[in-house]
């Protein structure tokens, strides 16, 4: 079997690289990225290409599963770069797969595609895909969803799986997710447990999480099972909220409005402080929390770590500015390079 994974060089995609290695029924795997990296996976090859302007067509040919994971969060001062690779950049990758003839597609979708929903029941994968409309990348996420939705009628004979998952984490992204999330000026040392003075709190803030491991790991079920199809939500055990995740960083909750969150974050944006809009805590109140069980049930799937491990794994990657040797995750970036593209104005090459 010939997997091609395009955006094989963050979070997930390495996850899944490493997740496929071990799989007996994968003999080949072209990891696609706009920048080669020096690290290396068994049975994987890499090249160089980017979705919203390279011809694909020949990188898919002969392929067996394409899984998407291309996605851009960073510049987030730059709206149309984004809408380029997210639903441009995707919109040309499904029509290359069609012309490839790829006989499985496998999607990352997320739960930001889905409308604002409960925080004290979980919601399956019939739960409305309509994104929350203040958020940039829930509107990509949902526009893509509609991609997905006529490329299915018109592409009956390609296999075709959305996984939906929550916020995904690994020790090994702390520094990618700094220079996405926090940006240059906080100290990694500033998330130590016990450092961090307060967690905020309040009855929306719940959300999930899963490991990268157990994403990657679905993902690779996903693109081996020939008799999934359909849409899956990933998730892990236990909700997070206030209290939890400030338990587990020895830490205090105060509590925050979702109002008074968004306006803090917008406020630090438009200074380039720090790289997110206030969109990031619409979404942190405002997605609903995922039912997870056809995916144990039909994929098999079954994460090996809890959402509290998850987000320990995540703080400590941050505060040790962990990272993997490629591009999105390198550990060695100068933070004096990310101030240079004015904090989420241009994108880092």
């Amino acid at each position: 079997m010939r997997i091609v994974v395009v955006g094989g060089s963050g979070n997930v995609g390495t996850s899944l690289l490493a997740s496929l290695a071990g799989e007996p029924s994968v003999d080949t795997i072209l990891a696609v990225a706009r920048r080669i990296p020096e690290r290396s996976f068994a049975k994987t090859e890499w090249a160089s290409a980017d979705i919203s302007r390279d011809d694909l067509v020949p990188l898919f040919r002969g392929a067996d599963c394409v899984v998407h994971l291309a996605w851009l969060i960073q510049p987030s001062h730059d709206p149309a770069r984004l809408w380029l690779t997210n639903v441009h950049g995707s919109r040309r990758l499904l029509r290359a797969a069609a012309a490839a003839r790829v006989r499985a597609l496998v999607y990352a979708s997320s739960v930001g595609a889905y409308s604002r929903g409960p925080k004290q029941r979980s919601v399956d994968e019939s739960w409305p895909t309509d994104g929350i409309q203040s958020s940039y990348y829930a509107r990509h996420k949902r526009a893509v969803e509609r991609e997905l939705d006529r490329f299915e009628q018109e592409q009956p004979a390609i296999r075709i799986v959305r996984l939906r998952p929550a916020f995904i984490f690994k020790r090994e992204a702390g520094a990618g997710v700094r220079r996405l999330f926090l940006g240059p000026f906080v100290p990694g040392f500033a998330l130590r447990p016990g450092r961090l003075p307060v967690v905020p709190s309040h009855p929306d803030f719940r959300f999930q999480c899963v490991h990268s491991y157990d994403a990657g790991d679905a993902y690779r079920l996903a693109a081996v099972r020939e008799e999934a199809r359909g849409s899956f939500n990933i998730a892990a055990d236990p909700v997070l909220d206030g209290p939890l995740i400030a338990r587990n960083l020895r830490s205090r909750t105060v509590p925050v409005s979702p109002r008074l969150a968004r306006a803090f974050f917008d406020l630090t944006w438009r200074l380039r402080l720090q790289p997110v809009d206030g969109s990031w805590m619409d979404l942190a109140y405002g997605v609903p929390l995922l039912d997870a069980s056809r995916a144990r049930r039909e994929l098999g799937w079954a994460p090996r770590y809890d959402a509290e491990h998850a987000l320990r794994d995540i703080v400590e990657g941050i505060a040790e500015g962990a990272g993997i040797e490629t591009p999105p995750l390198d550990p060695d970036k100068s933070r004096l390079e990310e101030i240079a593209t004015r904090v989420g104005g241009t994108e880092q090459q």
